[in-house]
């Protein structure tokens, strides 16, 4: 028997309670627990759900787990990244709005000068977070064009930053290529 929205409202329905104490654990907001509890519903309906109704609880609980573990490792990397375009185009060492204005245009430069195949792989990859087998089939192509568009990508950006008379760490230079 497959999963059907049925069962995913009978879940809500028998043990919605659960779940959202299950999400307030992970996430410590009670906002954002109820925006993970809709996240992971609406991923398992749109993904491959386990076809015995018996185990969606379980899954569910899963999808929770990597969407904050996703989140965390995207916030964790952003951290590292950000310093790198903050310096591009920052007046001072204080951030405040015209340091995330000249970041933006920084960024929004940097992309302009790539060809369009590899802007997307970026933009997909590092802003929309999406695996590279996802991008593939977004852009039907294979994975490893992607991987290639990428690995091109990051060559061109660290040529324009190389050119533009900034350096990054050696830490900067090793999370991005890392990705």
């Amino acid at each position: 028997m497959r999963v059907d929205g049925e069962s995913v409202q009978s879940l809500v329905a028998a043990r919605g309670w659960a779940l959202k104490r299950y999400a307030f654990v992970l996430c410590g907001d009670d906002d954002r627990a109820d925006d993970l509890v809709q996240e992971a519903l609406v991923r398992t309906l749109a993904g491959r759900p386990p076809t015995d109704p018996a185990e969606l609880e379980a899954y569910v609980r899963r999808v929770m787990t990597n969407v904050v573990i996703d989140e965390f490792r995207r916030a964790r990397r952003w951290a590292r990244l950000r310093p790198a375009f903050l310096t591009r185009y920052a007046p001072s060492d204080q951030e405040g709005p015209e340091t995330q204005v000249c970041a933006r245009l920084w960024t929004g430069e940097s992309l302009a000068q790539l060809p369009a195949g590899q802007r997307t792989c970026l933009v997909l990859y590092y802003l929309e977070d999406l695996p590279i087998a996802e991008i593939a089939n977004v852009l039907g192509c294979t994975q490893g064009s992607v991987k290639s568009q990428l690995h091109d990508a990051r060559g061109a950006l660290r040529r324009t930053w190389a050119n533009d008379g900034t350096t990054n760490s050696e830490e900067e230079k090793r999370e991005f290529e890392r990705r």
